[in-house]
């Protein structure tokens, strides 16, 4: 048995461009020294294991908050030294001609730099966009994340030590990164100074465009989805129906929602059997979201 359905929606989202493509005009106050820093020995004399990632988290409060830089230079060399980590644990397949080669034939220094002058260049947008700079305690927060979420702890653990088991340097070359591209990500989504004129531009075309048929007619990307309930769904094979673009197959209980969700797009909520009063053939409101 299968149930199929068709509903149109239109949404009025920014396409995610990478904000740094944006923000070009950021002044760096970091100085560039002519030799990069050495990893510096562990302060606390911690050496982390296992089960040790929690504890450079709780050693981040204290450690962030004392008097200390990091120039570039040194920022370039630890994301060198996180970077290796990630590249000798990456599997080289087989059939590639000969045996892996060193990190450097494959990431360029310039490259390197490119990373680090990205979340920089992300932390002092969060200060002057949105008044909202990266505290050492979001960072402390970040590492705890890290530690507790990690699926490859022994991965992480080795990230930890070519970063000298130093909380500060952890907190500011392995945490801002990941916490600044997040926040940045998720404020410049919602900020009005961005989107504002998209969504008025999706508003108007929404009045001079009421049908469903003449949403093709439209700036923006148009989409079709269909969404298809099918006994297969259950034991896991897959109706011809879902291989064609668009098609979506759901089991009982995501069909359930999914479709009272639906409903309550077009004002269907209060309905019983949401399925069978859905409205076809018209618009939603505009929606906005993050995709």
């Amino acid at each position: 048995m299968k149930i199929k359905i068709s509903g149109h929606i239109l949404r009025g989202a920014a396409a995610m461009l990478l904000f740094l493509c944006m923000v070009v005009a950021f002044a760096s106050a970091i100085n560039l020294p002519n030799n990069p820093a050495k990893v510096p020995a562990p302060q606390n004399n911690t050496a982390l294991g296992l089960k040790g990632h929690e504890g450079a988290a709780s050693m981040a409060a204290s450690a962030i908050r004392k008097d200390r830089t990091l120039t570039f230079a040194d920022r370039v060399a630890y994301q060198r030294a996180i970077e290796e980590v990630y590249w000798r644990h990456r599997i080289w397949p087989k059939a590639n001609a000969g045996s892996k080669p060193p990190l450097d034939k494959m990431m360029s220094q310039a490259e390197i730099e490119k990373k680090v002058e990205d979340y920089l260049r992300n932390s002092q947008a969060l200060e002057d966009y949105w008044q909202r700079p990266i505290t050492p305690d979001q960072l402390q927060a970040e590492m705890e994340r890290m530690a507790s979420h990690t699926k490859q702890p022994g991965v992480l653990g080795e990230i930890f030590a070519a970063l000298g088991n130093d909380a500060f340097v952890i907190a500011e070359c392995l945490a801002r990164p990941v916490l600044a591209e997040r926040l940045v990500t998720e404020l410049y989504a919602h900020d009005q100074r961005f989107h504002g004129e998209l969504k008025r531009r999706a508003e108007v075309e929404l009045r001079t465009h009421r049908g469903v048929g003449q949403m093709k007619q439209t700036s923006g990307m148009y989409t079709e989805m269909e969404w298809i309930k099918s006994d297969s769904a259950e034991d896991g094979s897959s109706p011809a129906d879902t291989k064609k673009i668009g098609g979506m197959k759901m089991k009982s209980s995501e069909w359930k929602e999914s479709v009272e969700k639906l409903a309550r797009e077009f004002g269907n909520a209060k309905t019983k059997d949401a399925s069978a009063q859905i409205k076809t053939g018209v618009l939603s409101p505009l929606r906005e979201d993050d995709g």
